[in-house]
């Protein structure tokens, strides 16, 4: 391997270190203080970088929050979505898309709760980024409709537009945060009641 590919590969490795311990910084910094606005001086001072790195790294201030966002719901139950989506039977996608979902909000949950909280507070932050994860998220829940109209699960008097409601509503975040931060509820009893939920919602 010559000189100049070796070095790009280092240069390369050392910038997606920094973008990391950037992000791990947000992360921290919404877990210690989530009531308080997050600046990117003050990202920038806690991951030991210059503001002007942040923005190299990330582009602007929406796209740290876009980064850390799609970070979290990329991790922890992620899979375990791939895996349901992939499922022959648009039941089993349906019911493993939903016990992924609880195990990714269960991994951050005080962290997302920020994120989703901060909604219209913080339009250029987080609550652009989480917007734009919703909207991805309710294209998803439409496309898994369909399919249980086409595979013959659906009730007859279901839709697969009101179909895609309820199961938008169970798969939120929202839905999850009630029944753990609200209920008490452990996170596979959430998803034992939100499988139940959906099933009997909407299947016959």
């Amino acid at each position: 391997m010559g000189k100049r590919p070796y070095r790009k590969q280092l240069r390369a490795a050392s910038a997606e270190e920094t973008r990391q311990r950037i992000l791990d910084a947000l992360y921290a910094r919404l877990r210690e203080a989530p009531a308080e606005p997050v600046s990117v001086d003050e990202v920038a001072q806690r991951a030991q970088v210059s503001r002007s790195t942040v923005y190299l790294a990330f582009g602007s201030r929406s796209g740290l929050f876009d980064a850390l966002t799609e970070r979290l719901l990329s991790g922890a139950g992620n899979e375990q979505i791939d895996e349901a989506v992939r499922h022959p039977d648009a039941r089993e996608t349906l019911r493993g898309g939903l016990e992924g979902g609880v195990r990714m909000y269960a991994a951050h949950h005080d962290v997302l709760r920020v994120l989703y909280a901060a909604g219209k507070l913080d339009p250029d932050g987080a609550g652009g980024a989480i917007a734009r994860s919703e909207r991805r998220r309710h294209a998803s829940m439409g496309w898994v409709a369909d399919r249980l109209r086409e595979e013959g699960h659906l009730r007859a008097e279901i839709t697969p537009e009101r179909a895609a409601h309820v199961i938008w509503l169970l798969a939120s975040f929202d839905a999850y945060d009630l029944l753990a931060a609200g209920r008490g509820l452990e996170p596979e009893d959430v998803t034992g009641l939100l499988v139940d939920a959906a099933e009997r919602a909407l299947l016959r």
